[in-house]
């Protein structure tokens, strides 16, 4: 199936990039690439998106534990539907970088995130990404639409 290969493609990749990061990227670090219009580094976030809920790692945890499940619940619903073509990829894209994520925060007790932008405001150029985020947003503006 194909959503199902979506989902374990996204989160393979992520293991393979976090874990590589972990291994070689020093925390605080900001290596310039593509031209300067991106930046690699190494983050350890023990919140959700910004930091929000640092001071409560257990309240995060159960949050991204429920809101996959709630979704995993829709996704195989869709799954038993004809058609909805788009619904299940945004879903399948959602649920990669939503499980990727999910694992860093039970296993390891953070997320690692790996890359920011350069841009010219200190604080938006301080917010360290990884692509689960983006998958995360992604997937659910496409799920929204659909819906």
């Amino acid at each position: 199936m194909i959503f199902i290969s979506i989902i374990i493609a996204i989160v393979a990749a992520e293991a393979v990039i976090k874990q590589v990061r972990e291994q070689n990227g020093v925390s605080g670090e900001k290596k310039p690439f593509l031209k300067g219009k991106l930046y690699l580094t190494k983050y350890h976030n023990y919140g959700a998106f910004l930091n929000l809920g640092q001071k409560r790692p257990e309240f995060v945890k159960g949050l991204s534990a429920g809101l996959c499940l709630i979704c995993t619940i829709v996704f195989v619903f869709s799954m038993g539907t004809k058609g909805k073509t788009l619904l299940k990829t945004g879903l399948s894209i959602l649920l990669g970088g939503a499980y990727s994520n999910t694992y860093d925060r039970l296993v390891r007790g953070y997320v690692v995130d790996y890359f920011g932008f350069q841009v010219k405001n200190e604080k938006l150029g301080n917010i360290v990404f990884n692509i689960s985020d983006f998958c995360i947003m992604i997937g659910a503006f496409i799920s929204v639409l659909r819906m």
